[in-house]
Order: structure tokens, then sequence, then C-alpha cells
């Protein structure tokens, strides 16, 4: 038998199942991307490096950028129109993996797969883990989605925040869930001058800068940038040369143009649209403070801006919690509160307080937060549950 045809017939370690991880970016996506990149850290030094696992992929299609095709998981692409038919292929391609290959152990991407799998690993016998997120799970769930987290051998989230709501509105046991935080790529996201071109660009010459990432949807005003604006002409009265850089995109915008202009700070406010990834931390150099008073399930971009030794300002109720270390790296305040915004970002455009010094804040960032720290936290989890 060839080494390909025994590799197929052996059973795996672990199955993978998302909805989605190629097809568009978002915090999701790249969360789910940093636990591949530890996984394959994991088992890439392991004297047997054939096929570990297989990955079901619901809604991206062949040939997507998937840097992850190393040979130790096979990846199946399952978008097809119209979705149920995707939906259909799923659970028979899933199905026969694991009644072939009997997995050790199986990770459902999001609640929305839940039930299917539950359904399919509980048959089986072959134990089974959700991975959540926020505030899909924030929520009391259907009674089938419910029942799937109840009879999961595991919950992984990312904040303690999201395992509090998690546990409180589902009635599901605080000891099932275990926390694997979002973590930021240092090697990526490190400290620099103020790019010039972008100063330029934007118009921001002589200004203090407070930069905001964000979806502009008209469904995420929880992300604060609405709050933000309105804590303009108080912090503007501190600051005279402020301005207020505004990093994406959405059918929000015209309503909080509209906001910046009623309330006479439309010249401070710079609507950047969308900036693709890789060109997110040029952005963050330009910026003096990090503001994004929203409610997080953890929040990836205070991440990213404290490993640019930016200061950074969330919310007070939320997962930013767990990156901002209770408030020890950064300013939390009343997530809907205008003039809460306006007095932290005086008090940190005044750059007296130790949450300000950028090296020291990237310093603590990366000690809990960066990959490397994955890594071992990954490994940590596996092997508690006996399957690494």
């Amino acid at each position: 038998m060839s080494q390909s045809a025994q590799s197929h017939n052996s059973s795996l370690n672990h199955v993978f199942i998302f909805l989605e991880i190629f097809s568009q970016e978002g915090g999701i996506q790249s969360y789910v991307k940093d636990i591949f990149r530890a996984y394959l850290a994991l088992y890439e030094t392991k004297p047997s490096s054939a096929e570990q696992a297989e990955a079901f992929l619901l809604r991206d299609v062949p040939g997507c950028d998937n840097p992850f095709e190393t040979g130790l998981i096979k990846f199946h692409y399952l978008k097809t129109l119209p979705a149920w038919r995707g939906r259909l292929k799923l659970t028979f391609s899933l199905l026969s993996c694991l009644v072939l290959r009997r997995p050790r152990h199986v990770f459902c991407g999001h609640i929305k797969l839940a039930p299917l799998v539950s359904l399919l690993c509980r048959f089986l016998g072959i134990p089974y883990t959700v991975l959540t997120y926020g505030k899909e799970v924030w929520e009391r769930l259907p009674d089938w989605q419910r029942q799937a987290l109840v009879q999961a051998t595991s919950i992984w989230t990312i904040s303690r925040y999201s395992r509090d709501r998690l546990t409180q509105a589902n009635g599901i046991e605080p000891k099932k869930v275990r926390i694997l935080p979002c973590v930021v790529d240092g090697n990526a996201f490190t400290p620099a001058a103020k790019p010039r071109e972008l100063i330029e660009k934007y118009g921001l010459a002589h200004s203090k800068v407070l930069m905001t990432v964000a979806r502009l949807w008209s469904g995420d005003i929880y992300k604060g940038v609405d709050v933000t604006i309105r804590a303009l002409p108080k912090i503007a009265s501190a600051f005279t040369e402020i301005k207020y850089l505004v990093i994406g995109r959405g059918d929000d915008r015209p309503r909080l143009e509209r906001l910046a202009n009623d309330l006479g700070v439309g010249d401070r406010v710079v609507f950047a649209g969308f900036v693709p990834t890789e060109a997110l931390v040029e952005h963050y150099r330009v910026a003096d403070a990090y503001i994004m008073p929203s409610q997080e399930g953890f929040g990836i971009v205070y991440l990213e801006a404290m490993a640019c030794g930016i200061p950074v300002l969330s919310g007070d109720g939320d997962g930013s919690a767990d990156p901002l270390q209770d408030g020890r790296l950064g300013w939390r305040v009343p997530y809907r509160d205008p003039d809460a915004v306006a007095a932290a970002c005086i008090e940190i455009l005044q750059g007296n307080d130790l949450r300000c010094r950028g090296q020291w804040l990237r310093e603590q960032t990366l000690a809990k937060f960066s990959r490397e720290v994955l890594v071992k936290q990954l490994q940590a989890l596996l092997s508690e549950f006996g399957i690494f």
C-alpha cells in the first residue's frame, strides 16, 4: 500500500470544522489562523510528521490563499451554490471522515456548526470541543445549540468575559470552559517613527492623533466611533491640534460624518476607509493613542496597538479586560460615555502615566499575548485532555 493510502486509512489525531477562514478578513479569522500556526508549530517538531488532522471549511473555496497546506492538515473546501448543498456536503464528508478515520478529538469552530458536530460525535463516541468567541454565545441560545455545548467535552473561548457571559446565559458549568486568548505577531507589529507619507496623506502634520480600527456598520455601533466623535469637542479644548483617524468601512459612515459636522469637529475626523491587514502597522504608528470604547469579546486591535507601543483606551465592561490586563496596561472607561472618553484621552495625551511608555507597554503585552505563548497554551490544553 502506498504511503498516501496508508495515511488516508489511518486514524487521525484531530478534525477541525469552521465556517470560513480565508474568504474574508476579521478578528475570528485572525484568531483561527493563529491557532493553526500554533498547532503546526507543535506537530512539525514531532518525530511523526504525517498528516495529523483534517479541516472542513464550509464557506471557503479551493485556490484560496492558505499558508497552512503543509501536509500535516488536509483541507476540505466546501462552499457551493446554493448554500444548502454545501451544508449537505459538509454533513456527508464529515461523517465519512469520522467513520473511516476515527479522530481522537473534533474541534467545532462555531456555535452554528455545533449541533451537527454534537449529533455525529455522540453517535460515534468521539469527544469534541466547541470554540466560541464573543457575542454569538452571550445570550440564551436555542436549545439545540445549548445542548451541543452542554454535551461537549470542553468549550474554548477567548476571554474571561466571554466565558462568564456564555456560562451565565446558557447554564454551562464554568469548569467546562477553557480560555485560549487572542495573540499578536510581535515581529510584524513593532514601534517605529510616524510614517511621513501617511502623515501627509491624511493631513496630520503637527497633530495629536487618536485612532480607531473598526467596521463602520450600522449594526456595529457598539465599536464606539460615535462616542469618540462626541468626545472630540472636550478633547480639543485641551489639545487644539487633535485629529481622529478612523480606519474601516461600512454603511454607518454617512451618519458618523454628519455627527462630526453637527458637532463642529468635521475637520478633525479623517475617514481613511478600508486598510488591508498588511498596511495596518504603519497606521498604528501614526497614532498617539488607540481609542475604542467598545464592547468586545477580546479585542485583537488593542494588542496590535500596544505591540506598536501605542497607549490604548477600551470599554470597561467587556473582554478587553484581558488584553489591557484589568487596566494595568490601558484606560478602561464606560463604553457609551463621551465625557469619560474625553477625560481619559486628555490623560493619555498628557503622557505622564506609565501606560504611555511604549517599550514597557510592548514588553508587557508580548509577555502574555505573543504567538510563542499561544503555542505553549495550546499544548497545555491538548495535553490536559490527553490529545497531544
